[in-house]
């Protein structure tokens, strides 16, 4: 269920090379996402343990996007490929522990993708704004 004025805080790692550099191009085109997407500057998208996300949905994230080079792609030549394979194991420990597959995903955005990366965001902030607020995991000593 919706609450009236519910707006959801999603954690976004982004790899500097590839993904930060697309939000950037993003924010020189003025191109707009929600303000509730934190991003978290990242070397590599293989850099983000699976513990991260799950702390960030401890925290009080609703939703955690990880965005990285496209595969091929990644400045440090093999980064995206053990990303997909450890997102791959955290999506099932997540679907074990009862959250929702739509809180988390992987998306491959280039430095040149501004506008795929204001698409994305808007996107999955839609569908996590739908699920409603996390719950599942969250630590209510976390909370204001």
């Amino acid at each position: 269920m919706q609450v009236e004025g519910y707006r959801p805080l999603i954690v976004a790692f982004c790899c500097n090379w590839c993904s930060y550099a697309g939000a950037d191009l993003a924010g020189n085109n003025r191109l707009s996402y929600p303000a509730d997407v934190k991003i978290i500057r990242v070397p590599c998208s293989c850099r983000v343990n699976p513990m991260f996300i799950l702390r960030a949905f401890q925290r009080g994230a609703d939703g955690v996007i990880l965005c990285g080079c496209h595969p091929g792609d990644c400045h440090y030549t093999t980064g995206n490929f053990y990303t997909r394979r450890r997102m791959a194991l955290l999506f099932s420990m997540l679907d074990y522990l009862g959250i929702e597959r739509e809180r988390t995903r992987v998306e491959w955005v280039s430095a040149a993708e501004g506008a795929k990366f204001a698409a994305t965001m808007n996107d999955f902030a839609r569908k996590v704004a739908e699920l409603g607020e996390n719950k599942r995991l969250e630590d209510l000593r976390c909370k204001q």
